[in-house]
Order: structure tokens, then sequence, then C-alpha cells
């Protein structure tokens, strides 16, 4: 809830005499209630919470020349059913003009067809409350559509939607699935236009998916629905017979006069009184169809009439009643292949000696002997092939030569072959059945009976080459490597400006101007306010209004504002202010955070709008982040976003990190803490407070002098010895990754500084969160190498998380929550715990202890058993409260079974 307070106060130096006691402060209090009455309670101090101290003159004007108007708005957490409001006034002249309360909500809204309810917004300033939508009339989720409804009562990062259904176009402007009017239609799910009816169909109604074909029109089932519909084929035309001797003829015929509309007119033969021995070429399989206008039909019987049927067929010739097709009765000649000698009637004879020549992988080469018989003229030689065990499915070519090749045959695939001739008194007897099996592919060479020789000295010559190629490569990459070392032994001034790349000499990257250009350390200057002049702007402060204080730092107040620059827009600011009366150092020390982020710029990283030093109080200006520090925002929106919304952060906070390594710069403090977060959910790296430049190149190291570290996201190398590197920012980062996907949880828990330490050095490292993906974990891992080279850079990390952000299938895989030493379990035993209220109250949870209370139960074996049903149960309904509940089941049935199983009496 908000108050907004309209007041007038008088100025304590308007009063005559000075002995008079004067503030110029009032106070405001509240005070919470679930009871069913309406009477405040009784003055206490204790009894009211303290909201805020207000002072006058800001956000001030003036109706007359002696009263100023003051209007201050203050936001509260409402947690109960009802709320009384105090105004505690201790000496001031005060006079209140108005008090206005009430609560922001996010409007009724529909987006991506989906409607959003009126939604309330979140306990605190920060919290963002998420709304599941429903689809609009005529629409269906696409995926499961959500909205987030912000502090200031803004809806951002709409998540899914729904799309019209068939028959229904959308109104991009209202928002709305509209009919399809009649003789339009649409036959897809999406943002699709309704559409006219294709030709020979129509849609009589409104709301129609797909338009019915006209009365002898049809539409196939493999056919789009903006296909206009078609009819089947006219019969072939102009039919004709050929015989070719008593036992083959050839039917031909002309494509039909119509073809319906459609291309994909096929052909089908039948027969009446063929047997299975008859063979078709185009083979015919089963009433197959084929696309050719001829047939040869092969292994008919001498002075036998036939009836032949031409069918036309096409896609919609099965949805037609009467098929299309022309008939043929054909005679076969009678047998004329006898020679007669003397009163002998003898057979032409066989051709003979039939043998393979050549294999390949899809060709064999056949080669023959002419039938020993001077009295007859060969015609022809018809050769017949099929696959062995096939025969009733053979083709055939004729030639008049005694070789032949028959090409486009299967690989690995063993063949028949048979051949017979046709002379003066027709055609001979097939002769015996000869098989050979077809070679395989293999690179560009064919492995057959006569490649195998060639494929040898094909392979060998290729492996000889990648045998050359390979050593002239190693020799170069030793040749580069000895220059690199004999560059490494020299002085630095003689290395540190050229490099050697392919025999080219090129200027390093951290000399280039742009992007790659190197931090300077502001403490090498002699003059620290040189430092802040070079990288910092200043900003007169009759730019900047002061609007309300937000926070506290370690050198005073945190405010938000407005900078208002001549000609250009007034925008939200942050402001942080030094303390009157503080020390030159204090000054400098302030300062010199600014002459740091001033050298920054970058999506990621807060930017520095300028600072003012010429006037009281000192101040450092900066982008203003509305949704504050990532620690706290995850912990007040505990459970409220997507895996993928998680991965965004991290992808912002390692990008971010990348650009300061490559700029030689060491954060040492990068926690969620130290990350802000704009309205738009984007983290920015802040609080250069500890950062240090990386001084050596070799060693990319810095050595503190001593101060403060924080344990628990500092890697161990700069613990122990007080060496921080890019890879001790990388380990930072892993522990960031392990608070985002927990909510914010505190690492190492409740452990002592020197638990972690000792934790960490004998291998402990923090278990999965729960619902955390496998990859990310690995990921975390991954940045706790104990060896720091062993630690993947940030440029690795932000391809990595670019990748799983792009295949988002790979975030499903949840890690399993697995402790790695029995120290890690040991350094946090609920086991030792004596009661439910006091696993609850180590968890924060307390609020729960009558939930658990009305079930019975009291013992932890009981709750070590419990699941997120029963939870549920219990009247624990909010998302992230079960997530903490059960993360913690999980642990402590872990430690129960190890304790168990050594030994130990639970």
């Amino acid at each position: 809830m908000y108050i907004e307070v309209k007041f007038s106060m008088r100025d304590c130096s308007l009063f005559p005499g000075t002995a008079l006691s004067c503030k110029e402060t009032f106070s405001l209090l509240y005070y919470e209630f679930d009871a069913a009455t309406k009477e405040p309670p009784f003055w206490e101090p204790e009894s009211y919470k303290l909201i805020d101290r207000i002072a006058a003159d800001e956000g001030r004007f003036t109706n007359s020349a002696d009263i100023i108007i003051n209007a201050e708005v203050r936001s509260i957490p409402v947690t109960k059913k009802g709320v009384y409001f105090a105004f505690r006034d201790q000496g001031a002249c005060i006079s209140l003009l108005a008090i206005k309360v009430y609560y922001i909500t996010c409007p009724e809204i529909t987006k991506s067809y989906t409607h959003f309810p009126t939604t309330p917004t979140g306990a605190e300033v920060t919290s963002i409350e998420q709304a599941a939508g429903v689809c609009v009339a005529h629409a269906r989720e696409e995926s499961s559509p959500s909205f987030l409804c912000t502090g200031d009562g803004q809806w951002s990062l709409l998540n899914g939607g729904c799309a019209c259904l068939p028959g229904y176009q959308a109104n991009l402007e209202k928002q709305s699935c509209d009919v399809c009017p009649p003789l339009k239609y649409k036959d897809s799910v999406g943002a699709a236009e309704c559409r006219a009816c294709p030709d020979h169909s129509a849609a009589p109604h409104a709301g129609a998916s797909e338009c019915r074909c006209d009365t002898g029109y049809y539409r196939a089932v493999s056919d789009p629905r903006a296909m206009p519909c078609t009819r089947p084929p006219s019969k072939p035309q102009n039919i004709t017979v050929n015989f070719v001797d008593q036992a083959t003829v050839i039917l031909a015929w002309h494509p039909p006069m119509n073809d319906g509309g459609r291309t994909d007119t096929l052909y089908r033969v039948i027969c009446d009184a063929c047997g299975s021995h008859v063979s078709y070429s185009p083979p015919q399989v089963a009433d197959e169809s084929f696309n050719a206008t001829q047939v040869t039909i092969s292994g008919l019987n001498p002075v036998t009439t036939y009836r032949f049927q031409v069918f036309a067929e096409n896609g919609v010739s099965d949805q037609a009643r009467d098929p299309q097709y022309v008939d043929i009765t054909v005679t076969t000649e009678a047998s004329g292949g006898f020679m007669v000698v003397g009163n002998e009637a003898e057979v032409p004879s066989m051709v003979s000696n039939v043998r393979v020549t050549s294999v390949k992988s899809t060709e064999i080469s056949l080669a023959w002997d002419a039938p020993s018989d001077p009295f007859s003229d060969i015609e022809m030689y018809e050769v017949r092939y099929y696959v062995r065990g096939l025969q009733n499915n053979s083709s055939s070519i004729l030639t008049k030569k005694e070789e032949s090749s028959l090409v486009s045959l299967r690989q690995r695939t063993d063949y028949g072959f048979q051949v017979r001739a046709k002379t003066t008194h027709g055609w001979g007897e097939y002769s015996a059945p000869v098989y050979k099996k077809t070679g395989q592919l293999l690179g560009t060479a064919y492995v057959g009976d006569e490649d195998n020789t060639q494929v040898r000295i094909i392979v060998g010559a290729t492996v000889g080459a990648f045998v050359v190629i390979a050593v002239i490569v190693i020799m170069t990459l030793l040749f580069l490597r000895r220059g690199t070392d004999e560059c490494n032994k020299k002085q630095p001034s003689d290395c540190d400006t050229l490099e050697y790349r392919n025999g080219e000499v090129t200027t390093p990257l951290f000399t280039q101007v742009g992007h790659h250009r190197t931090y300077i350390d502001p403490h090498t200057y002699e003059d620290p306010n040189q430092a802040i002049r070079e990288f910092a702007r200043e900003i007169d402060a009759s730019y900047i209004t002061i609007e309300a204080i937000i926070g506290g730092g370690e050198f005073g107040d945190v405010c938000k504002g407005k900078l208002q620059l001549p000609s250009r827009p007034e925008m939200t600011v942050a402001i942080k202010t030094l303390k009157p009366g503080s020390s030159e150092k204090a000054r400098v020390d302030f300062l010199t955070e600014a002459s740091i982020m001033g050298q920054f710029e970058h999506p990621n990283v807060i930017f520095l709008q300028g600072v003012v030093t010429k006037s009281n109080p000192v101040m450092i200006i900066t982008e203003y982040m509305e949704n504050g520090s990532l620690d706290h925002f995850l912990r007040v929106n505990d459970g409220k976003f997507q895996v993928l919304q998680l991965v965004g952060m991290l992808r912002c906070i390692a990008s971010g990190m990348q650009y300061l390594s490559e700029m030689n710069y060491v954060h040492r403090d990068l926690a969620a803490r130290n990350v802000l977060v704009n309205a738009q959910l984007m983290c920015k790296i802040a609080d250069f407070g500890l950062s240090r430049e990386i001084e050596s190149h070799t060693e990319g190291a810095y050595t503190t002098r001593g101060g403060k570290i924080p344990v628990r996201w500092t890697a161990p190398e700069a613990i122990a010895f007080r060496k921080f590197t890019s890879a001790s920012d990388v380990w930072s980062l892993g522990i960031v990754m392990w608070e985002v996907m927990s909510y914010g949880e505190r690492p190492y828990w409740n452990w002592s500084n020197q638990d972690v330490i000792k934790s960490i050095e004998k291998g402990y490292r923090l278990p999965a969160p729960m619902e955390c993906p496998e990859a990310i974990y690995q990921l975390m891992l991954d940045c706790w190498q104990k060896e720091r080279n062993h630690r993947p850079n940030f440029a690795s990390i932000v391809r990595t998380l670019d990748r799983l952000i792009r295949t988002p299938e790979a975030l499903n895989k949840v890690a399993q929550n697995r402790c790695t030493t029995a120290l890690g379990l040991d350094s946090v035993d609920m086991t030792q715990l004596t009661s439910v209220e006091d696993w609850l109250a180590s968890l924060k949870m307390s609020r729960y202890v009558e939930n658990f209370q009305r079930t019975g139960l009291t013992d932890l074996e009981e709750v070590a058993r419990l699941t997120q049903h029963d939870l549920t149960r219990f009247g624990i309904t909010l998302a992230g409260h079960q997530k903490k509940l059960l993360q913690s089941i999980h642990t402590l049935r872990t430690q129960l079974a190890v304790n168990m199983s050594e030994g130990f009496l639970v």
C-alpha cells in the first residue's frame, strides 16, 4: 500500500526568540492487525512500526508567499487484514492538509490474444507478481501465457501466448479472433488472414477451416487446403499394340485429353488371362502404377487371346465412382520358332557361355556366344535380369551385340541374368541363369571384382597425401612456437607491443583503441583528483533534483532523483552522496569508484552519468536500476521466474564480466548483492570499491596489501595467498550462479567463515539448488575448479550460456542434489536439531509452526518423508516457500541416511 501526505510546516527560523524548542520533521507510523475489531490500539511506541521520518521542503510548491505545501509518498508491505496509520509530532509546527491511502494495480490487458486480469502489485516496490492469462475467444494456447506485474503498476516480460483457431483470423488492433466470413476460410492456427476459396470449391458458412469441393471435384488427403479442387483424368487415348514375337507385345497410348487439373497422372494395366509367369516392363507389382505411356508384356502364350485394360489415375481417382480406362483385345501370334530339317523339327539353338565381364556398384557387364545355327540369321538378343528369388518381377533389354551392360542396379545385391536369341524362325529359349552380386560405392571408387586394385591405389595415395600435409602442419607449428618462445625470453619491452602471427607483425589487442582499451588504476595517479577529472564528467548540482532516500552506503545516503541536462530529456538517476564533514581521504576514496566506473561502457556494467565535486554534498550520479540489488530482488520474487529467464540473467552478468576481464580488470567482489537489476530484468555489474587493475601481464595477478575479503564468494588461492585474477572472478561468478538458481539463498548458509575455508580446501562444493538444470550446475563446478588454470574464461562461459539459451531443451534435465564430501554433511548437520520448531526456525519459516502442529508431526524422521503434496495439504501453498522447505527436507533425508549407514543412532 501507499500513503500520500500533503502538509505544511513552519520554518524554525521564523519563530521569534531562540529558546523555543522546534523541529522540522514528524514521524509516519503504521500498525497491522488481523482481529475483527476496528478500534485502533492504545498508543504505545513499540506497537507501531516506523515508516519514515518526514521532513519538509522536498517536492514542494508555493501557493503564496508564506505557505509551502509539501507532498510525500511512502510504501509499506501489507501482510494482515487491516492497518492503522499514525502521525507523531514532537515539536514541529505542522498542518496536515490531505492524506491519501491507495494501492497500485497493473490494469486489465489483452496481449498476444491472451486476457490478463487486473493484478495488484507485490508487497514491496521491487516485488514482481506473475499473472496467468486466459486465451481470448476462438484462440488456444501455444505456450503457457504469463505476464509480470512490476511494483510501479506496469506489465513487463510477456511469456507464451495464444493463437487464433482455424476459421478465425487475428485482429491485431483489437487483440481478438474474428470469424472468417462466408466464401473465405483459414485452415491453420496462427495469425494468418482468411483467404478466398480456391477454384472449384466454396465455403457457404462463416468460420470455415476449409472450402468444400464442388460436385464432381475432389481434394486428396495430401493436398494443401489452398490447392484448387480437381478431378480424375479422362481415359488414355489412341492405344496401339506392337507384336514383338509370339510371347511379347508392346502396348502404347497417348495421355488423357483432360488431366483433371493435376500433374500426377499415373497408369495401371490389368490383364484378364495373364498368369504369374507374365512380366511387365516397367515392372508392375501388386497393381502399382507407373508414369510411362508404354509397357512391354512378356511371357505370353502363343495363339492366346488377352484383354488388357489401361487405367489413367491421379491423386483423387480413388474418390470418384467411375474409373477411367481404355481396353484392347490381343491375340498372340502362332509359334514360328521351329526349323524343319528333313522330317525332324528342332528348336533354334540357345546362346551359350553367358559370362560376367565387369562388376561395379550399380552396373554389371555381360558377354555371351552366338547360337551355333548356320541355317538362321540372328536378329536380336533379349537380356532378362532380376533380383535373385524374384524371377516374376524381371526386367529386360534388347541388343544386337553379343554383349550388354546393365546399369542403375542396386548396390550389394545378387542379380540373376538370362539371355535368349531371336532368329528368322522366332525366339529361342533363355539360357541357364547366371548370378552375380553388385559391388559397393566407397568414396569416389567402386569396389567390385575389377576395381579392388584401383581402390587400393587411390586409398594409398590419399593416406600418403594426408601424411605429407600433417608433417607440413607440425613443422609450421614448431616454427611458430619457437618464435613465441624466443619472444618470451626477451625483455617485456621487446614483446609487449608486437605479436608474431603467421609471419606477420601485428599489435596486440590491449593496445588497440575501442573495446579492447586497457583499464587504468586511479591509484597510480599522484593527484587522485586528476583521475576523477579525466574519467568522470563534472555535473552542475543545479541540474539534479533529489526525490527520496532509497538506501545507505559506506560513505553516505543513496537517493533517487532526476537529472535534467541542457537540451536533453529528463532522466531518472541514482545519486550517491558523501556525508557532510567527511575527511579528504574519505572524499578521495568515494570519488575513486567514480573514476573506475567512468572507464567502462557496456550494457551489462552500471553506467556513470557524472560527479558533483564543486559543491556540497559531493555526489556520484549513475543510471537508475528500478529493481535494486539482485540478491534482494530474487528473495522477494522467490520461485516466480522460468529457468530460461534466470539463465538470461546469468548471461548478462557473464557478458559484463567478460568485458571487464578483457580490459585487464579484476572485480574482487562479484556477488549478487553487487549486481543491480533494471525494469527489463537486465543485470549490470556494480560496486567497484574492492577492484584493482591486473598489473602483471605474465601472471595476470594482483597481490593485495590486506583488507576485508568476502570469503563465501572468493577463490581459495585469493584467500590463502591474496592473489586475485580473472580466474578468481570466475570462481565468484560460479557462486553468483548458485545464488541466482537458489533465488538469493546465502552461500554456505549459516556456516562460519572458517568452516567455509576448511570445507573448500578439503574439496567440498555447494550442492545443486533445487530444480537447477544439470548443465548450469556443471558450469558452476567448472568455475569452482581448484586449479585456477582449469577454470573456463568468461568468453567461454558466455558461449556456453548462449548455446543453452538457443537450445532450451538442454535445460530440461535437472541436476541431482548430491553432497560431495562427508564434511559437507557435517558442516550443516540438521540431525542435531531437536524439534520441528527448531528446524523451521533454522530456515526462518517459523510462521508455519502451527501448520505442522495441526498435523501432529513432531519427529524429524517423519518430516524427512514429506512431499510437495503433503506441504500443499498442510496449507503451505507459496511456490518459493515450498521449494525452500523441500530442499531442506531432501538434505535432511540424505543426512539421516548417511548417519544410519555409519552406525549412528538418530
